[in-house]
């Protein structure tokens, strides 16, 4: 099961921390600044984060990306403002075009934004700019705003397997992934990463390159941002300023490393978009051969999936939907939904036992208490899949009874084997990396290597080239090959 971070907001909102005011030196700056966050509370969000994004996601189970992307960090984080601070970076297993900070020193890079990048170099600044948001304090101001603005847990968070797993440290650390920092904070982080790759021996220079290369993803997009972009706005104006930053701070130097030629071969191999087999969406119709199962979503709801999480949400989010897998242990539906009553997760319930798809499961509505005491309805289905585990369908609509309930029911209701062996066997799309067999203009190469799965525009973003571009024979290129869904 794949995540629409901005359907996952709909049903969690950052917890609320402790407010104790206090004041800490910036690392930075050298000044004092108001701090209602604590140093054991930043590191407890930071390693419940770790926590829950990799139960969430997962990382990548790659040793040599793990390795170089490590690597790369350890270097940047030793010349940063905080060298001691136990560092950790990993290579989430997400297709988003994504990079983040969480407290204390969690770097994350997706699956997703490597392929695009050209260069050892142009990894070393998305690093050094995430370490930058970390050093400057940047979680702490908005942990600071937030806890002010007294924003309170999403009532569905009481029954969400994921989130329920950990504490209120985890759902801020988690929200971290919805934050837009500042133009400032923007600003600071791209000088400090700047700063950073130079002192660490890349050339920053390279750094441009990759806010050009996630304008056009934005451009190719649409209103459709991809993460990066709606976490790390307007990278067409800070392109023009971090080539100014990165050329002062480069000076006269000859000794930085760029490696371009290393780092693309790499790539060879990279599981390119979504993985089918943790679950793909046609149409409205989801399927997911890991599992063996299929559904259909409401028409025209907007979906996405995670390893763990299948989400789905009205456009304006007047009903949101969130299937996952629960363990049953030795219970039957009707006993898991009982108890949850009697651990005191749920208020109350309201429903029936049924038989879907000739498997046990109990439908119904359960009422919800948060942390604050305030009470919701929520439709919950627990649906059987095999001995001791079920798929339970959690969802959330203006009024009971209404008809974004009904479809709701209706998914969970539609839940059933797949058996179809092409779909089971469905393969994910692929980087690959070839020498141009001849000199040419970029499209005209493109088009003489054949059947790929990638349009002729994107696979020039992937090598930051336009059509028209000249490519010399032997050039390494990067292009995808097919998916197999069917």
């Amino acid at each position: 099961m794949q995540h629409s971070r901005a359907i996952f907001a709909s049903l969690l909102v950052l917890g609320l921390f402790g407010l104790a005011l206090g004041c800490a030196t910036n690392p930075v700056t050298g000044k004092s600044e108001l701090s209602i966050v604590t140093a054991s509370q930043e590191l407890e969000a930071g390693k419940q984060a770790f926590a829950a994004t990799e139960a969430e996601y997962g990382f990548y189970a790659d040793a040599g990306w793990s390795a170089r992307v490590n690597t790369v960090g350890q270097k940047i984080a030793s010349v940063s403002h905080l060298p001691t601070l136990g560092w950790q970076f990993r290579v989430v297993d997400d297709a988003s075009v994504n990079a983040f900070a969480a407290p204390a020193g969690y770097i994350f890079v997706t699956r997703g934004i490597l392929p695009y990048l050209n260069s050892e170099a142009q990894l070393a600044g998305v690093l050094g700019h995430e370490c930058g948001h970390v050093t400057a304090r940047h979680y702490n101001r908005m942990a600071s705003r937030d806890a002010l603005a007294n924003l309170g847990l999403g009532l569905a968070g009481a029954l969400s397997p994921t989130v329920a797993k950990f504490g209120q440290a985890a759902q801020s650390g988690l929200g971290l992934l919805f934050l837009k920092y500042s133009r400032d904070q923007e600003n600071e982080a791209d000088a400090l990463g700047v700063q950073y790759s130079v002192k660490g021996g890349w050339d920053a220079r390279e750094m441009p390159g990759t806010y050009r290369t996630l304008a056009r993803i934005s451009a190719a997009a649409g209103s459709s941002l991809p993460n990066y972009l709606s976490t790390h706005p307007d990278p067409a104006s800070r392109e023009v300023t971090v080539r100014q930053l990165a050329a002062t701070a480069v000076g006269a130097r000859t000794d930085l490393k760029i490696d371009h030629d290393g780092f693309v071969r790499a790539l060879d191999g990279m599981v390119f978009g979504e993985d089918p087999q943790q679950g793909y969406f046609e149409g409205d119709h989801f399927y997911h051969p890991g599992l063996a199962f299929q559904t259909d979503f409401p028409a025209g709801w907007q979906h996405q999936n995670t390893r763990q999480t299948v989400m789905a949400a009205t456009s304006d989010r007047a009903a949101v939907l969130q299937m996952t897998l629960v363990g049953l242990g030795s219970q039957s539906p009707s006993q898991y939904v009982a108890q949850l009553a009697s651990s005191g997760k749920i208020v109350a319930s309201d429903g029936r036992a049924e038989t879907i798809y000739g498997r046990p499961a109990w439908v119904g509505r359960v009422t919800v208490k948060n942390d604050q005491g305030q009470t919701g309805v929520l439709v919950l289905a627990v649906i059987e899949q095999s001995t001791g585990r079920a798929f339970q369908v959690l969802g959330q609509t203006a009024q009971a009874g209404d008809a974004h309930e009904q479809a709701i029911l209706a998914t969970a209701r539609s839940i059933r084997p797949l058996a179809e062996a092409n779909r089971l066997s469905a393969t994910p799309a692929h980087v690959k990396i070839v020498a141009a067999p001849r000199a040419g203009a970029f499209e005209t190469v493109i088009a003489g290597l054949g059947a790929q799965g990638a349009s002729v525009a994107e696979t020039g973003i992937l090598n930051d080239l336009q059509p028209g571009d000249p490519v010399r024979q032997g050039q390494l290129l990067k292009i995808v090959t097919p998916a197999r869904l069917r």
